[in-house]
């Protein structure tokens, strides 16, 4: 149990913060993305890279919170690099932009951490007629990083440094059952299993970039995580929920500084230097389910998700 903070073969445990993870570690000369930087464990993930040194650019959809976040930052490390750029991940054509404006900037980039999620809204179609958590956990998330890999790849190359990319998936992944990962249907419904179909795809997704960037010889790697129960304002939509949440389970859930320590892990930590295609929890190697370790669903899912990102 968490709580009892047992140490795993990583020296760490489900208590460490991600100050804790990344003691001693110089981040400096290192640039990162932060997708929904702007509230709950994002703000964290930025802080403490920024404190270790890394340039961050917060991508964020609230932009107003995103810059109170940077001046908070900026107050606590004066010599943080931290910007701030829109990003709204339920939209491709947003996604496209701030691509394109990040690869403008001609702005290296050495880790993408994908961090954004929504979870258990009322049933809503994003714009490009998606259901909105797989269209904002998954598929915004998939095309980014699709559009910026070439990116990574010459960042690694000019700077002998591995990239790494990381999506911030969830136990919840193991809501899901083989019949009801069929991609195909990600319109069918929303709730618990729309938000497992999506964070089982966070996996997928990263299990096969892995294979991938593995496969071609690319200085890069791909990883997904749970954080751990992080008391945030996750189950906003679901009011009984977020009343559980903030009346009792916040004493048994991490704080915001131990849910974002597996993310500063794996984004910093040289203990993972070359490792890939991996699940960690609470700053460890974790078992995932048996459908999270399907290359062929992964497969799948990845052509499935190049069809609707790419539809010509």
């Amino acid at each position: 149990m968490w709580i009892f903070g047992w140490k795993g073969p990583s020296g760490f445990s489900a208590r460490s913060t991600a100050e804790q993870v990344t003691q001693g570690i110089d981040g400096t000369g290192l640039t990162a993305i932060v997708t929904g930087a702007s509230s709950g464990i994002g703000v964290e993930t930025a802080r403490v890279l920024a404190f270790r040194g890394v340039h961050v650019v917060m991508a964020v959809r609230n932009v107003e919170n995103g810059t109170k976040v940077k001046e908070a930052i900026l107050k606590e490390v004066t010599s943080a690099k931290v910007e701030v750029m829109h990003l709204d991940l339920s939209s491709m054509a947003s996604v496209r932009k701030f691509a394109s404006d990040y690869i403008s900037s001609g702005l290296p980039l050495n880790l993408l951490i994908n961090n954004a999620g929504i979870g258990l809204p009322p049933f809503l179609l994003s714009e490009d007629n998606i259901e909105i958590q797989f269209a904002t956990n998954h598929i915004g998330h998939f095309l980014l990083t699709d559009l910026l890999l070439d990116t990574m790849k010459s960042t690694a190359c000019q700077s002998n440094q591995e990239g790494r990319i990381i999506n911030v998936s969830s136990e919840g992944h193991r809501f899901i059952r083989s019949e009801e990962a069929l991609f195909d249907k990600i319109n069918d419904n929303s709730g618990l299993l729309g938000y497992g179909r999506s964070k089982l795809a966070n996996i997928l997704h990263a299990n096969e970039l892995g294979r991938r960037l593995k496969e071609d010889g690319v200085n890069l790697t791909a990883n997904s995580l749970h954080p751990g129960g992080v008391a945030t304002n996750f189950a906003r939509h679901v009011s009984i929920l977020d009343g559980i949440v903030s009346l009792f389970l916040k004493y048994v859930l991490k704080n915001l500084q131990q849910g974002a320590a597996t993310t500063c892990y794996i984004a910093l930590h040289p203990q993972l230097k070359g490792v890939t295609g991996e699940y960690f929890m609470d700053s460890n190697i974790a078992k995932r389910s048996s459908l999270a370790v399907d290359a062929g669903l992964a497969r799948k899912l990845w052509d499935f998700s190049l069809k609707l990102t790419n539809p010509n």
